[in-house]
């Protein structure tokens, strides 16, 4: 089996205490929101407690990483103040960081303030959707040695329209972009065994651009760090195969698995169980992992 390797800088990573090798892993990042209007679950993680029990959830599942937000990427919807942001990320990092020490926590924001309080409760990943907008978060977490910061790739501003995006070519443009951010990043002191990529399907993209980019991501992952891919549940699934929110999953391990063959090394997913069995089941056929146990025609 052909398959693309990037050729990663710092492959390997410590992250909340454990080593992850990227050249040779992959690290299924559970999702919870605490929004009441989240395009996937609509609310069910809002309150407190239900965000605390599916964290919980998320680690009996096999995750390694736990992603919480509390502002949707999606503009629609009221303003959603730093102060409530804070309210509603923080008990959840709190809880988690004590619960379960050795998860990596990242939390999904693109306030500088909101991202430090993270930091201090616990968090280990400053996972910024909007791609370095305030160069501000990199100045953050380069004075966090042992944090890590994702760059997406996203053109619009935060919470804010983009309609009809174009591109003269999807695949190299995000690489470009994503070469700039991380320029950016390290001029600002960010160490490079810091850095995370992301090519941000879906974001400012529309279902023809995020297939291509997905066809095409290894020329995205050869800008050389560790990538993220965040297909999960998203638009271009259900409008791929005509199937609404709730009835994507089978699209979404197909998009799973693509990318991780094509380079993605942390894929960001709401369906833990299947998604880690997934990425479990290619690392082995990729000889990268051992059967959990051999008794057939042994």
């Amino acid at each position: 089996m052909t398959i693309f390797l990037p050729e990663l800088i710092e492959p390997r990573r410590v992250i909340a205490g454990r080593t992850f090798d990227f050249d040779r892993q992959v690290a299924v990042m559970a999702v919870v929101n605490r929004t009441p209007d989240s395009f996937y679950d609509k609310g069910a993680t809002f309150a407190l407690e239900r965000a605390v029990e599916a964290v919980d959830q998320a680690i009996l599942e096999g995750a390694d990483w736990v992603d919480i937000g509390g502002v949707k990427f999606s503009p629609d919807g009221p303003e959603v103040t730093a102060a409530e942001e804070a309210e509603r990320v923080l008990p959840v990092v709190l809880s988690a960081a004590r619960t379960h020490p050795g998860t990596v926590i990242s939390v999904d924001t693109f306030r500088v303030e909101v991202a430090a309080a993270a930091l201090a409760a616990g968090a280990h990943v400053v996972n910024d959707t909007t791609g370095l907008h305030d160069p501000a978060l990199a100045d953050l977490v380069a004075a966090n040695p042992q944090a890590q910061l994702i760059i997406t790739h996203s053109l619009a501003k935060p919470r804010t329209h983009f309609p009809r995006p174009s591109y003269a070519d999807v695949a190299r443009d995000i690489a470009a972009f994503l070469r700039d951010r991380v320029d950016i990043a390290l001029s600002r002191g960010v160490r490079p065994e810091q850095i995370i990529i992301d090519p941000g399907h879906d974001l400012n993209k529309n279902t023809r651009h995020t297939l291509e980019l997905t066809r095409r991501l290894d020329e995205i992952a050869a800008v050389g760090y560790p990538m993220l891919a965040a297909v999960s549940n998203k638009d271009f699934v259900g409008e791929t195969l005509d199937r609404p929110q709730g009835a994507r999953l089978e699209g979404s391990l197909a998009a799973e698995v693509v990318s991780i063959l094509l380079g993605a090394r942390i894929v960001r997913m709401h369906n833990v169980r299947a998604a880690v069995d997934a990425a479990r089941m290619t690392e082995a056929i990729l000889g990268w992992r051992e059967p959990a146990y051999l008794k057939h025609n042994v």
